[in-house]
């Protein structure tokens, strides 16, 4: 059997009163979805222990078939292993955003989602800058970079930039959580402080700026941690092979700790303009030669950060047109595949960040009869055989289902 998980990173919502009560997945046109739905059994999925914070990095661990509570130890050090950067054990691994601040407020967690190219600029200068023997920079995609501290030490509270839109920075600065983090979260936000003096006036900033578009005048290390140890899917669940799909190298650092083959497609860019054909079709063509495929989309969770509900409508439709569609087709020309369909967490887009509510979630399983629900929606996944689970329940259920 070969087994596919479609992850739409964000898609589930709250009722938006402009919508009619609606989300934004109930207002979509989704009729491959839906389809895909009326042959499936439903539940809702708890992906967010209540120890940990709603992130992406522990919602899909969770999806992937880990326990966060366990595996868990910082965002930056999974994009470090996705980027092949080579971690010492005492090295402390900051995920790191080029950000916008505008009067001593976070404008916003993206830069106006700055492009890899500028980005690329930015973060070789800071390097120039700031970098030592003891402080690096790497580049990543967009505006999501590492932060690497040599002997970084202690607990350190950073707070995610994408949870704070529109506030102020003073308050949302690293802090030391024992005695040991005292040096460590003192050079973290000199770094930032020089950070914003330096990038503020650089061409590019100063060529955004003059283009209406939010400079990247400012760096924010969050979520930092050491290097993990983790098993592998082969070792956990029995899965010989496997590869992942996605445009954002988070995602890509799970998978290799997990053992799997990391695809990059030309064109992912994860947002609304990513290539959903080109993934959808490397996902099918990944099948034909693994046992596990995890595509990852992430157009939807940016929108619902951007607070645009119109946009992300679009995103789930355009994931529903040139994703799933590819997949029906393959299943009816009697591709054995087991198939899953849900979000990692919810990202409302009138609260613009994520949530820890369960999300629907579907699985098709050839042979297996469906629930006979018609529309895939959080409140129809609610009606579904499969009921509430959490955590590692869900890889069981999708290896296993009966």
């Amino acid at each position: 059997m070969k087994y596919l998980v479609i992850l739409a990173d964000g898609l589930s919502d709250l009722p938006i009163e402009s919508l009619s009560g609606k989300t934004p997945v109930m207002a979509a046109n989704t009729p491959n979805i839906d389809r895909l739905c009326s042959m499936s059994r439903l539940g809702l999925l708890h992906t967010v222990p209540d120890s940990l914070h709603p992130g992406s990095e522990v919602a899909n661990m969770t999806v992937m078939g880990y326990d966060p509570e366990k595996y868990f130890t910082g965002r930056g050090v999974i994009e470090a292993v996705a980027m092949g950067v080579e971690l010492a054990d005492t090295d402390m691994a900051f995920r790191c955003n080029l950000v916008t601040v505008e009067n001593d407020i976070l404008k916003n967690h993206s830069a106006g989602h700055i492009s890899s190219e500028e980005a690329l600029e930015l973060i070789k200068y800071l390097n120039s800058q700031l970098g030592d023997d003891n402080v690096q920079f790497y580049p990543g995609v967009s505006y999501r970079h590492l932060l690497v501290i040599k002997n970084g030490k202690g607990k350190i509270k950073a707070m995610p930039p994408h949870d704070y839109p529109g506030s102020p920075v003073k308050g949302l600065l690293p802090k030391s959580e024992d005695d040991l983090s005292l040096k460590t979260v003192d050079l973290v936000n000199q770094l930032i402080a020089r950070s914003r003096e330096i990038l503020n006036d650089h061409p590019i900033n100063i060529k955004r700026k003059e283009a209406g578009k939010s400079p990247a005048n400012s760096i924010w290390p969050w979520s930092p941690g050491y290097k993990p140890q983790m098993p592998t899917l082969k070792e956990m669940y029995g899965l010989n092979s496997g590869s992942v799909i996605s445009a954002v190298d988070l995602i890509h650092g799970i998978g290799r700790l997990a053992g799997l083959n990391s695809i990059h497609v030309e064109g992912a860019t994860g947002l609304y303009t990513t290539n959903y054909i080109g993934k959808a079709q490397a996902a099918i063509n990944a099948l034909k030669t693994t046992d596990y495929v995890y595509l990852h989309i992430e157009a939807p969770d940016e929108a619902g950060h951007e607070g645009d509900i119109a946009l992300k409508i679009r995103t789930i439709e355009d994931i529903d047109a040139k994703v799933v569609k590819l997949i029906l087709n393959e299943i009816e020309a009697g591709e054995e595949i087991t198939v899953a369909f849900l979000p990692d967490h919810p990202t409302p887009c009138e609260l613009r960040t994520h949530t820890r509510d369960a999300v629907p979630f579907m699985i098709y399983r050839p042979n297996i009869k469906g629930d006979s629900i018609f529309e895939y929606n959080e409140k129809s996944a609610a009606l579904g055989s499969f009921g509430t689970i959490k955590g590692t329940e869900f890889m069981k259920l999708l290896l296993n289902s009966k």
